[in-house]
């Protein structure tokens, strides 16, 4: 049975448990210095919350992994993610900054429309984003102009310009993720060598027969990443999604069972994990440009 943790279902309820003001129910931008002195615990939000923390003082659990936070750390919470750690009954006064937003503060604008793009949602902590100071910077400046329009009185045009500004800092945190991808080369590549070795005896073994087809998620689950993360940083690595990736190696492998004349194609495609043989034959000619049996009677045509 799966663990249950307590849900904070609206930002006013998380502003009174920190102390700090709710100037509007939808949205909220938290010094958390300036909050109460806080006890761990593990929980769930309702609504978005971006952290970053700018002093190390919890080992954090993400899901059931530990994470040990460093300065300038930012991680990204879409609602229902469980986050915090265990309670140990001794309190201590949180650092850095919170900004939370409620699913319907986006509704009908261009974030609602885009906001499942920002794929860093669904990282795991030990993926988080670390920030240069120049970042770090920018990051508070928009968070400032959040909180700003916040301590505006309300018009037609408060929500557009909250939720563009949000908007403004997901999208600088998609070019700060970017470099992070980029400094951490020697890293991404390791990754790849090893989701190719995976690959390798995954296909070379007994698993698509029993298991099916390897998904993105069972590699990355594998390589100890979230799926997003994985997909993201393959895509920026090669420019290929994980996904074509796998298709392109499994037909590779393919490619030397194919030439088996011991073999049908329906027992190829079974051997690499493929529940119907068409959607093999579907993938190998958009792969290799010939169907399986072409591929096949081509290459014997040349040993003749």
């Amino acid at each position: 049975m799966a663990e249950k943790f307590p849900n904070i279902k609206t930002i006013n309820e998380y502003n009174d448990m920190l102390g700090v003001e709710t100037l509007n129910p939808l949205v909220s931008v938290i010094d958390l210095s300036k909050a109460k002195l806080m006890r761990h615990m593990r929980h769930t939000f309702s609504f978005y919350t971006i952290y970053l923390k700018d002093e190390k003082n919890c080992d954090l659990i993400y899901g059931r992994r530990y994470y040990d936070y460093q300065k300038g750390s930012v991680v990204c919470l879409a609602p229902g993610q469980v986050i915090g750690t265990e309670d140990t009954g001794e309190e201590f006064q949180p650092q850095g900054w919170a900004l939370c937003f409620d699913p319907e503060l986006i509704r009908g604008t261009s974030l609602g429309k885009t906001i499942r793009e920002y794929s860093f949602f669904s990282y795991e902590v030990n993926e988080a984003l670390h920030l240069s100071e120049a970042e770090r910077r920018i990051f508070i400046d928009c968070l400032t102009l959040i909180k700003q329009e916040l301590t505006h009185s309300i018009d037609r045009m408060s929500k557009k310009i909250i939720s563009n500004n949000i908007e403004l800092l997901l999208n600088y945190c998609l070019r700060f993720y970017e470099r992070q991808f980029i400094t951490r080369e020697n890293a991404n590549h390791d990754v790849l060598i090893r989701f190719e070795k995976l690959l390798d005896e995954y296909f070379l073994s007994e698993k698509p027969v029993n298991n099916g087809f390897p998904t993105v998620k069972h590699c990355a689950t594998e390589l100890c990443l979230s799926p997003n993360y994985f997909g993201d940083l393959v895509k920026k690595e090669i420019g290929r999604s994980a996904q074509e990736f796998i298709q392109e190696h499994a037909i590779n492998i393919a490619k030397e069972k194919v030439l088996d004349p011991h073999k049908t194609i329906s027992q190829v495609a079974f051997d690499m994990g493929f529940q119907y043989p068409q959607h093999f034959s579907r993938l190998f000619k958009k792969v290799v440009g010939q169907t399986p049996n072409e591929y096949r009677s081509s290459h014997v045509s040349q040993l003749n």
